[in-house]
């Protein structure tokens, strides 16, 4: 299957029925009277968050979605049936964005969680909503009103716990396979990897998800490579691990490269806990593996993990070292959702009753 993680759609809710304009004519009734029904309403479009999906690669072949018309008002006070709605489902993560994609509409972050997208209109008014004591005989009925309509870009952000970051060979793809059941694409040659993989990690009876992405060269913010396109993905996570090859001969650059990136790009990813990684120690001699180890320590300014995808060396320490980062992420997501309830709660004790009368 493809991945998507971007598309532009078009939505339409229904408009509402018109009324109807009739009049009651049966034999052995004396006097009759307008009986036009009302129109019935136009159907909603709605955007539904849904755990089984993980690309919007639907949207690629389908940009446009309608919903149905309310269906006009008839005699004898018949009103229209309501149209029905639509149902857009999007993986996890998705975002919804107006025309500009400079404004998030929504943020669907939660499996089942819904948003109104288009409002369908109004039925209009039969001509027995405007019969009165002194018009008896209305021969005025509403039109239905028109249903919203707009486009509006849907972008996801796969959802997280930890992000896999580094130049291109630098072993994450590996180290992805060998921690968890995925299985990415591996190879000798760069940008082997040229969409988002996630794997998921068991340790210690815990379970968290592990996003790679392609790999960053200087200048990707400029557009080179790949590009940071895929940046998006890790925004939500809560830990990185930084890869480094550690058969390159200046690791400290490689390690200066990636951060010049993530700093250019921006949205918080240079502020976000960071686990480096010297991979592919197996292929190095233990005096080369120290001093490696030790010029990261001093770039870093904090430890190094030694790494070997193929062998797995070293690699429970740094699993457990992001359970732990992980872990950390998760209780300040809850105290902060706590703290945003316990926020909400005193507002709505602060806020006037609206009946009865206040001192």
């Amino acid at each position: 299957m493809k991945f998507l993680d971007e598309s532009k759609i078009f939505v339409k809710a229904g408009d509402g029925g018109g009324g109807c304009i009739s009049f009651l004519r049966e034999k052995y009734i004396e006097f009759g009277g307008p009986n036009g029904g009302d129109g019935g309403r136009g159907g909603d479009v709605w955007a539904e968050a849904s755990s089984d999906l993980n690309t919007l690669i639907d949207f690629r072949y389908a940009q446009h979605f309608k919903a149905q018309r309310g269906v006009h008002g008839m005699g004898k006070d018949r009103h229209g049936a309501a149209g029905k709605a639509v149902t857009l489902k999007v993986p996890v993560g998705t975002q919804i964005l107006d025309e500009t994609k400079e404004q998030v509409l929504f943020d669907l972050t939660e499996e089942g969680q819904r948003v109104l997208l288009a409002r369908g209109g109004d039925g209009g008014y039969g001509n027995a909503r405007f019969k009165t004591s002194t018009n008896q005989a209305p021969r005025k009925a509403d039109p239905g009103w028109p249903g919203e309509e707009r486009w509006l870009w849907l972008r996801l952000k796969l959802l997280a716990d930890a992000g896999l970051v580094g130049l291109p060979n630098a072993g994450k793809s590996t180290f992805l396979s060998v921690c968890s059941r995925a299985q990415p694409k591996i190879a000798d040659y760069p940008f082997t990897t040229l969409f988002p993989n996630l794997g998921v990690v068991d340790i210690d009876q815990v379970r968290y998800v592990v996003a790679d992405i392609p790999g960053l060269i200087e200048g990707a913010h400029e557009g080179a490579g790949i590009g940071t396109r895929f940046l998006g993905h890790i925004e939500r996570c809560g830990v990185l691990f930084h890869l480094i090859d550690g058969t390159q001969e200046d690791v400290v650059e490689a390690y200066k490269v990636v951060r010049g990136e993530l700093e250019a790009y921006g949205q918080g990813l240079l502020n976000k806990p960071e686990l480096v990684v010297l991979n592919k120690v197996d292929a190095l001699s233990e005096n080369d593996q120290r001093f490696k180890l030790e010029l990261l320590e001093r770039a870093s300014g904090g430890p190094v993990f030694p790494l070997s995808g193929v062998s797995r060396f070293g690699l429970k320490p740094l699993v457990r070292a992001g359970l732990e980062q992980v872990r950390g992420n998760r209780q300040a997501l809850r105290e902060a959702e706590k703290a945003t309830q316990a926020q909400d709660e005193r507002a709505s004790e602060a806020a006037p009753s609206s009946g009865g009368w206040q001192p």
